[in-house]
């Protein structure tokens, strides 16, 4: 297994420490991928929640089938390096948390893509550890942490990410990062033991007065 894919190469110190989803956190995703999309010829349509079903062809408005919209995901992680760069001022934010607490960095896509992912965010100046699973969050989090008496906290814009990690890891706090964007209107609410972070300043200040208390 890869460095990158396990957890083994992560060394935690005595320090709380900070789990943050990528895509759409740290880097921007969805409107790069627009961009992406059509340069291709083809648009997201946010009739709901997903990009299955709502891409489709620039030329006669019809959804691409589902495998071809898997394979353009799958494309796009190939060529991220060229779309994504980072979501609002989160280069300096986590180097503020980075100051007072580890940062991992959890993010979903199949692993063979990491070591892309890995130099993008090395070139943002973004050098924390890197875990790429397409597993469940919430176990990997939960053996990453393990029984340290130290503060936790988990930062990400899916709400079933976010309610993984609240259900594997009780004490975590937990905090929803997303954008603003026309289809996150259709998102799923996470839940009351969620708490939404305006922005990348905010989730910050209340990373940081998690791990002081």
């Amino acid at each position: 297994m890869s460095e990158l894919t396990d957890l083994d190469h992560i060394r935690l110190r005595a320090r709380p420490l900070a789990v943050c989803d990528v895509d759409d956190v740290v880097l921007e995703f969805l409107g790069p991928f627009e961009a992406y999309l059509e340069s291709l010829g083809a648009r997201l349509v946010p009739r709901s929640f997903q990009l299955h079903g709502n891409i489709v062809s620039r030329a006669n408005d019809q959804a691409l089938e589902a495998e071809a919209v898997s394979q353009l995901l799958l494309d796009f992680f190939e060529c991220q390096h060229e779309w994504q760069t980072p979501f609002g001022n989160a280069v300096e934010n986590l180097h503020r948390i980075g100051a007072e607490a580890d940062v991992v960095f959890l993010t979903a896509m199949p692993p063979r893509f990491a070591a892309k992912r890995r130099r993008l965010l090395d070139s943002l100046g973004l050098d924390f550890p890197l875990v790429a699973s397409e597993q469940p969050k919430g176990p990997i989090v939960k053996r990453l942490h393990g029984a340290r008496p130290l503060p936790l906290a988990f930062i990400d814009d899916m709400a079933h990410n976010l309610h993984s990690v609240g259900e594997a890891v009780p004490e975590c706090l937990l905090l929803q990062l997303m954008p603003e964007r026309e289809i996150h209107r259709h998102a799923p609410k996470p839940g009351e033991n969620v708490v939404r972070a305006a922005n990348w300043d905010d989730a910050a200040t209340q990373l940081l007065v998690h791990f002081s208390r």
